[in-house]
């Protein structure tokens, strides 16, 4: 979705200079806004998602109040490049002072992942995720999973009154059920047409697992505005004979659906504002930081973490249903489909092997409050293999300074996404309202 942006001028003050940047961003920017027709600074504003000003001048300076009064995202876009011109800075320090938050990009890339942005705020509006669950917390685990804030009403609440964005429940039992009555011939249709590669998978752990992908399909083609969608699948996985790692790898691979493991609702929408704005690969995990100690070491089953050559204090293991986690195929380096690793579901389940590149990472996650987003960037150093225990294939990643991160971790399960982000992550901040906060 394009971002509607209403370019700024002073009056008296618009001039051919104005003109021609107007034009210049137009082309610069022609694949992520629709530019309005522009408005002179002070006058009513039409329904947008932003202001740019694609020239300055030194007006600025007087015009203060009418700075103040603008209640939408401001852009200072000044130069031919897509980016603020040098000669814009005093402006816009003067302004800050002001108590004006403005967004001055030095990058035309970065320009752009900020327009993604405003067009991902704007879709938020019209977007429901789909959360299949019955009785939550109830179920296999209870002691550990009544305790996750993604399940309290509080929770969808608040998403909807920052974001605008609805969450969406329907009944685990019932789709379980559902993909049960699909024909054996239909899911081995579906199979054939889109084959992945597997290992130990038997048939009907194959059909399962497809038949699962089918009925969450048939769901989602009723609603065109579901954008994504999860399952309780291991609090509650007694109401399926499999997973649904399959269904969320071709999902999204089909139509770009943002997937949500246990039908974590905050990681979910953490995901949806990182990879639609950013565009980087991009899953949800579990942290291990070496610093947990035991209390990490056996919710894996490992008796000890992996050697590193230093630092092991700033090091964090992360894995999530026996692998790494839910990794697109079109994201991963290696992908296989193999036969289920934790005792909690079916026998007849799977679960994804994959593996991202090594090299720089980015950890990301909303805070329940729906204020504030942690970040800290590290690199994926490795992959480490423990043989009958619930991480047969886990990253290995290296933060910057593992004590902080234990101080300001917001949950167990954090946002990986492939490269180094914090800074476009700060520009995203002011277009959502949130505070960076880098650990």
């Amino acid at each position: 979705m394009k971002a509607r942006l209403v370019p700024l001028y002073f009056d008296p003050g618009r001039d051919d200079n104005f003109g021609v940047q107007l034009e210049a961003l137009r082309s610069l920017l022609a694949d992520y806004v629709e530019l309005l027709e522009p408005v002179a600074l002070g006058s009513p504003l039409p329904e947008a998602d932003a202001v740019v000003f694609p020239q300055l001048l030194g007006e600025a300076y007087r015009q203060a109040e009418a700075f103040q009064a603008i209640d939408l995202p401001i852009l200072f876009v000044t130069s031919e490049f897509g980016t603020l011109s040098m000669w814009d800075w005093e402006i816009a320090e003067y302004l800050g002072g002001c108590g004006v938050e403005t967004i001055a990009p030095y990058n035309l890339e970065q320009t752009k992942r900020i327009c993604a942005a405003l067009g991902v705020k704007r879709e938020l509006q019209d977007t429901k995720f789909l959360g299949y669950q019955d009785d939550p917390g109830e179920g296999f685990q209870a002691p550990i999973f009544k305790r996750f804030y993604w399940w309290e009403d509080e929770c969808s609440q608040r998403i909807a009154e920052k974001f605008g964005l609805t969450i969406v429940k329907k009944s685990f039992r019932e789709l379980g059920a559902a993909a049960k009555e699909v024909p054996d011939s239909e899911a081995e249709k579906a199979w054939q047409e889109m084959q992945q590669p597997t290992e130990g998978v038997s048939t009907n752990a194959a059909l399962s697992a497809v038949k699962l992908y089918l009925a969450v399909k048939r769901d989602l083609d009723q609603d065109k505005t579901i954008r994504g969608a999860g399952i309780n699948c291991l609090n509650e996985s007694h109401f399926s004979d499999t997973t649904p790692c399959l269904a969320w790898n071709l999902l999204y691979e089909q139509q770009g659906l943002i997937w949500g493991c246990e039908a974590d609702t905050l990681s979910m929408l953490t995901k949806y504002l990182l990879h639609k704005s950013l565009a980087a690969p991009i899953m949800m995990t579990n942290l291990y930081p070496f610093l947990l100690g035991n209390a990490a070491l056996k919710h894996e089953r490992i008796e000890g973490f992996p050697e590193v050559d230093a630092e092991p204090e700033n090091h964090i293991l992360v894995a999530h249903c026996g692998y790494m986690g839910v990794i697109p195929k079109s994201f991963a380096t290696e992908w296989t489909l193999r036969k289920k690793v934790l005792a909690i579901v079916d026998d007849n389940a799977t679960a994804i092997d994959a593996r991202l590149p090594t090299g720089d990472v980015t950890l990301a996650k909303l805070h329940s409050a729906m204020d504030k987003m942690t970040v800290a960037e590290g690199t994926l150093r490795s992959y480490a293999q423990f043989p009958d225990s619930d991480c047969l294939n886990g990253g290995v990643i290296k933060v910057r300074d593992g004590r902080a991160l234990m101080d300001s971790v917001a949950s167990h399960h954090y946002l990986l996404l492939v490269g180094h982000h914090l800074v476009d992550i700060r520009f995203l901040g002011k277009v959502f309202g949130l505070e960076i906060q880098e650990i």
